[in-house]
């Protein structure tokens, strides 16, 4: 059969096109990965590019991606970071701010809940059998007066120093003091409540040792109660605390004195106070640490479980490295930001923050004035960071002085 000349070139350029075909057969995936002829390159280690932080012992498939691993080699320079052309960086829209020195500002907002100032707190208990007579406050958180009676009770052994006692305090002979003093001693020791009256069927009337509001009420008409129950619970009002949680990086500006003014809600005017003190107790789970605020209440409006938000005035401490809170990825000892060195090289360095305030956070080791960190787009070099390894170098590059 003859071929012409357009014929002769219809078959080359099949034949050239079966090679290719045939070339990129024999060098797909599936085939045996050619070794490292040994005395050559030693290997490290073989990874997956895609989990560089994984390693394995020998060549094969990654568990992880259709790929085959790649072998880290002994002499290959370890870079720490990665590089960004000016172009990419501008696609990202990186951009970076120097670290600078400065001080935080120092208000800090945060809310709590109102309980009752237990220093304002009064339990009128028996200590001593009584018998419940009438019930003058039947339904708790009822609003009471200094003064006011809250119950009459039969208690023979509180009825016969009652009377000894007023019967002193009448007397008209000289040399009684001695005795109204031994009178009022007994008293005492059998817990008669501080402004109980006895009255003239031998009825005694408890009142009210403090204004504000009756909490909880132990007893019933007609109850017996036994030596030591708690017959009443009076809660003052002129006062309330509020129980704050603190960042325990922000704790140490906190002063105890400092003035506060609270938004409750519900409540049209503000409410002043101060703090009282930071107790010595640090929740494990939320790392805070709680503030003892005391609110003036004059006019008993606020109520114990009240929610409230107030505004402090911590000290702004000493001098110390600055960088905006957006440039800090994770948080404790993960914390790290982005460093651009350079014009295109990034590297992560880890960092020991302190406290945050007003979007800025204090770096207390890891960097040093003037060095430029990634405020936008570091969380793709960051992760770009992890593909390379350099997250793994941390501890090597980053390490805290």
């Amino acid at each position: 059969m003859t071929i012409g000349k357009r014929g002769f070139v219809v078959l080359a350029a099949l034949a050239a096109l079966a090679g290719a075909i045939g070339w990129w057969s024999a060098g797909r995936g599936d085939q045996p990965v050619a070794t490292v002829p040994a005395g050559e390159r030693k290997v490290l280690y073989w990874y997956d590019p895609m989990v560089p932080d994984q390693h394995f012992a020998k060549p094969g498939k990654s568990p992880f991606m259709d790929m085959q691993l790649q072998p880290k080699y002994a002499d290959e320079e370890v870079k720490s970071g990665v590089e960004v052309s000016a172009v990419t960086q501008h696609n990202l829209g990186v951009r970076t701010v120097a670290v600078e020195k400065g001080r935080l500002d120092g208000e800090l907002a945060v809310s709590g809940t109102i309980a009752w100032d237990l220093r304002l707190e009064r339990v009128v208990s028996a200590r001593t059998e009584v018998i419940v007579d009438r019930l003058y406050v039947k339904a708790p958180f009822t609003k009471v007066r200094r003064g006011e009676p809250l119950a009459s009770v039969i208690a023979p052994a509180w009825s016969s120093a009652l009377a000894e006692a007023q019967a002193i305090a009448q007397s008209a002979e000289t040399g009684t003091r001695e005795l109204e003093a031994a009178a009022q001693a007994r008293l005492r020791a059998l817990g008669v409540p501080d402004g109980t009256q006895l009255g003239r069927d031998g009825r005694i009337v408890l009142t009210t040792p403090e204004q504000g509001v009756v909490s909880e009420i132990g007893v019933r008409e007609g109850e017996v109660a036994v030596v030591g129950a708690t017959l009443f619970r009076v809660n003052g009002t002129r006062t309330v605390w509020l129980q704050a949680a603190i960042p325990q990086a922000e704790a140490a500006g906190i002063a105890a004195g400092a003035r506060v003014v609270a938004e409750v809600g519900g409540v049209a005017r503000p409410v002043e106070g101060h703090v009282e003190s930071l107790l010595p107790t640090l929740d494990p789970a939320s790392r805070t640490q709680q503030a003892r605020i005391v609110l003036a209440n004059p006019d008993g409006v606020l109520a114990a479980g009240q929610q409230a938000r107030v505004v402090l005035r911590s000290d702004a401490g000493p001098e110390s490295l600055l960088v905006p809170s957006d440039a800090v990825i994770g948080s404790g000892e993960q914390a790290h930001v982005i460093v651009r060195h350079g014009d295109a090289h990034f590297m992560p360095m880890a960092v020991r923050t302190g406290r945050s305030s007003g979007g800025r956070t204090e770096i207390l080791a890891g960097l040093a004035a003037g060095d430029q960190v990634v405020v936008s787009g570091q969380f793709l070099l960051d992760s770009e960071a992890s593909l390379s390894g350099a997250l793994e170098r941390l501890g090597g590059h980053g390490t805290h002085p």
